[in-house]
């Protein structure tokens, strides 16, 4: 590995068990956009393991040669050129049946959250997956100690930022037509979490 190429330890603990939940939901969908892609560690070992996926990385601008690194080192076909997004547009026109984030939501303010799944809905095609991983609180309160420490340590660097809660989130899926199909609880107190549109909500 090269050293100038941007890295992130956690990419690597967390890559293998976020690959067993999008094997099988990933398992039937083609073209997937990836917001929030950052290192690009991600989307090499995922695009790899999952051939029959185009994956399309998307970040912010300043992001991108980072990520173009990891892409040009592994040259995989079905990884692409990275995109320039900013959740609060403009957002590429292709649809996608497939779309993946992580560790984003708790990073950007509540209005950026909001306006990604607004913009969402356009983005999707009309049986589409969304799988999102990273914290989320439930009825309010933290699933762990080190996530109560972790939520602390991210408003004190940016009061924008915090630990999302998972009805508030799922409330903004549904309401663009995505029922929730699964809740994976993940290592170091994380979770999958995946919708799905075109399903009737059980």
């Amino acid at each position: 590995m090269t050293t100038d190429k941007p890295f992130s330890p956690s990419c690597d603990r967390n890559r293998d068990p976020i690959l067993a939940v999008l094997r099988e939901h990933f398992a039937n969908r083609r073209h997937v956009l990836e917001i929030g892609s950052g290192t690009g560690q991600h989307a090499v070992h995922f695009a790899a393991a999952m051939p029959w996926l185009t994956w399309q990385c998307s970040d912010v601008a300043e992001n991108l040669p980072g990520i173009r690194m990891w892409l040009d080192e592994a040259g995989l076909p079905n990884a692409p050129a990275p995109i320039a997004l900013d959740v609060r547009g403009p957002w590429p026109t292709q649809r996608y049946d497939a779309v993946f984030s992580a560790n984003t939501l708790h990073i950007m303010g509540w209005v950026e959250v909001e306006a990604m799944f607004a913009a969402l809905d356009a983005a999707l095609a009309d049986t589409a997956t969304l799988a999102v991983y990273g914290p989320f609180n439930y009825d309010g309160n933290y699933t762990s100690a080190s996530n109560r420490e972790f939520d602390g340590w991210l408003q004190a660097r940016d009061p924008r930022s915090a630990i999302r809660d998972f009805e508030a989130v799922d409330a903004l899926a549904r309401g663009i037509g995505l029922p929730l199909v699964a809740d994976v609880a993940m290592p170091a107190n994380n979770h999958t979490l995946v919708w799905r549109r075109g399903i009737t909500a059980g």
